[in-house]
């Protein structure tokens, strides 16, 4: 179990970019969920040691975080959005110099460790070639197999699919599903797919703040009766906008589908929305951007 409690960073410029952040994550995956500068790689750092927080407290099992970094790094793989490797080094070799960076002494061990993460991540195929020549999912698939040197129990993956294309997603994320069975994964991303695929458990986070927490069927049924749908054309949005919340559009066929928030019926042809992630995360986001204050949290 991962235990953040009050945990706020505020930089040397002013920015507060975490506020009173508190989570449980258990065993398993958990998905963070926030749009492109709400905080989440900053949490996803102070977490995996690169950065200490201003305020608040990190335990991870019986490791103190703060406290002890070096004792949390003894069982961390973390695949953050950019990570550097030298691109005319073998994907062998430079898993094999990972290993011995994260203190795996014996060439009998390494080459154990790098061969089985190799098919792990169906790269063994691909390992002597150079990762400059790499696609963009094969190299996720790499930074994967570097995460898991030394069997970690705390897995950190910062907006891995970004980027890849549908069919690199799918092999990327039935990766993860398989690899968050018996450890403790965070998937940190913007891409609502991806923890609707993967996570019994979630948050969002907005404004450094976490804005909503549980499990997404939970969060999704509490959001039933608040959102609402019309397909209109593309010259009525702006009236639409005018008259109504609207927190998501999409074009469907040529036509606008429009989803709006409202605690009662608008009326105007609008029907109850079917409910999904997406209009959770939207309509939190939306609830965000009226107060600062945390909006739900749910069990």
């Amino acid at each position: 179990m991962l235990e953040l409690t009050g945990v706020s960073h505020v930089y040397a410029n002013g920015t507060r970019a975490l506020d009173d952040v508190s989570l449980s994550i258990p065993t398993g995956m958990f998905g963070l969920l926030g749009p492109n500068g709400a905080g989440k790689s900053t949490l996803m750092r102070t977490v995996a040691t690169l950065q200490t927080p201003t305020a608040g407290s990190i335990h991870f099992g019986d490791i103190d975080v703060i406290a002890h970094p070096e004792r949390l790094r003894e069982t961390l793989g973390y695949l953050p959005q950019d990570f550097g490797v030298y691109p005319r080094v073998s994907a062998y070799d430079m898993l094999d110099h990972m290993a011995v960076l994260k203190g795996v002494v014996s060439a009998a061990d390494r080459r154990a460790t790098v061969e089985t993460l190799l098919v792990q991540t169906n790269l063994w195929i691909h390992r002597k070639k150079a990762i400059a020549g790499f696609s963009g999912g094969m190299r996720q698939r790499f930074g994967i197999a570097q995460a898991l040197i030394g069997n970690p129990h705390l897995i950190i993956v910062d907006e891995p699919t970004a980027g890849l294309d549908p069919e690199e997603r799918n092999r990327f994320l039935n990766l993860l599903a398989e690899i968050g069975e018996n450890v403790v994964v965070i998937l940190s991303t913007h891409i609502v797919e991806d923890v609707a695929d993967l996570c019994p458990r979630m948050a969002v986070l907005a404004a450094g703040r976490i804005q909503l927490d549980g499990a997404p069927q939970d969060l999704i049924a509490r959001t039933r009766g608040t959102v609402w749908a019309k397909t209109i054309g593309r010259d009525e949005l702006d009236a639409a906008r005018a008259a109504h919340e609207v927190i998501s559009t999409r074009l469907f066929a040529g036509r606008t589908i429009v989803h709006v928030l409202s605690d009662d019926d608008p009326g105007d042809g609008f029907r109850p929305a079917d409910g999904g992630l997406e209009d959770v995360y939207f309509s939190t986001l939306t609830r965000s951007r009226r107060s600062p204050v945390v909006t739900a949290v749910a069990g």
